[in-house]
């Protein structure tokens, strides 16, 4: 397969880095572009070509995608906090479907024939049945998770209007980081679980809080689907793959395990790892969080020449304790 040269939007985001790395890895001539808004310039290998700034400047996508000969597009860029989406909608709107809409054209004018999108389980709101399927409804209960499904909608209007064909890949919950320590998630004012679970171990909070104790589970509080996120940028090369072998193809992929783990379950793993109990405290709902969200991941399996190294909770609360670790000691440098 020719190995096209790859734009990678938010390439200096967590997810988005470690994407950057396994195209790397595997010989793809890779770009970043990220505006820095909540990246880190630091995880992007200083070979590989990055620029600063927006993808809803025109200009500036026009310029990389002529200069860097870019033949696919994967896109990350956006905002991603469920509940600052509830407070926030407008922001969210701009950032992640009047972004998109620009990058998108972009790419259309420019002749870039595939784009790997960046999509979420938060397009399925909170389905009435689990685990959730690609064929299930998609009604979103916050704007975070409507942004996002607008942009799949427009991708799939494009695909069908422009030689193009796109993948939407539907994340559940992201944890972990490279296991060899060379990208993780950084975090400015994270909410992601097993990350604040891990600031906690090594002192950064003081306690973690537990948003509702009283949702239709087996022990009260919100089930997810964990996924190791360089399992994710796996996902992420083999769906690439699959896009360029098959041009008339479009994608609509979960990447989940399978299984879902509470709250619970998952500050008992990071207090395995860490040796001693984090201070947990018990607070109210947070807006916008459906009670489980559980990955049918059938399709992914059956589609891309692709399976999970790193499923295992024990393994993902290890490599995201390690790099909360080495991002302290550097910090002591």
């Amino acid at each position: 397969m020719t190995k096209l040269p790859v734009l990678v939007t938010g390439g200096a985001g967590y997810i988005g880095s470690h994407a950057v790395l396994a195209l790397r890895d595997a010989g793809w001539p890779v770009a970043v572009i990220d505006d820095l808004s909540t990246g880190t310039r630091e995880v992007v290998p200083e070979d590989v070509p990055f620029y600063h700034g927006s993808i809803a400047e025109r200009v500036l996508v026009d310029s990389i995608i002529d200069e860097r000969k870019i033949g696919a597009i994967m896109h990350f860029a956006g905002s991603i906090v469920v509940p600052e989406s509830v407070e926030k909608p407008l922001d969210y709107y701009r950032n992640n479907t009047v972004a998109s809409h620009s990058l998108v054209s972009a790419a259309v004018a420019a002749g870039v024939k595939h784009i790997l999108f960046s999509s979420t389980a938060a397009v399925y709101g909170a389905p009435e049945r689990v685990p959730i399927s690609e064929g299930d409804p998609t009604l979103p209960i916050n704007p975070y998770g409507a942004s996002k499904l607008m942009t799949e909608r427009m991708l799939a209007d494009s695909s069908a209007a422009y030689p193009l064909n796109y993948g939407a890949l539907r994340y559940f919950n992201v944890a972990g980081a490279d296991p060899d320590g060379r990208t993780g998630q950084i975090g400015k004012g994270s909410t992601h679980l097993i990350k604040v679970a891990v600031e906690a171990a090594v002192g950064k909070r003081d306690h973690v809080s537990v948003y509702g104790t009283d949702y239709p589970t087996s022990d009260g509080t919100c089930i997810r689907d964990y996924i190791h996120v360089s399992d994710l940028a796996a996902a992420h090369v083999a769906a690439l793959e699959k896009l360029i072998a098959e041009p008339r193809q479009n994608l609509v992929l979960n990447c989940g395990y399978g299984r879902g783990l509470s709250v619970l379950e998952v500050l008992d793993a990071v207090d395995k790892a860490n040796g001693t109990p984090l201070r947990r405290e018990m607070e109210s709902r947070r807006a916008g969080d459906p009670p489980m969200l559980v990955s049918a991941n059938a399709r992914i399996l059956e589609t891309l020449d692709w399976r999970p190294r790193f499923d295992d909770i024990d393994v993902i609360v290890r490599d995201a304790l390690a790099w909360e670790r080495k991002l302290l000691e550097h910090a002591a440098a």
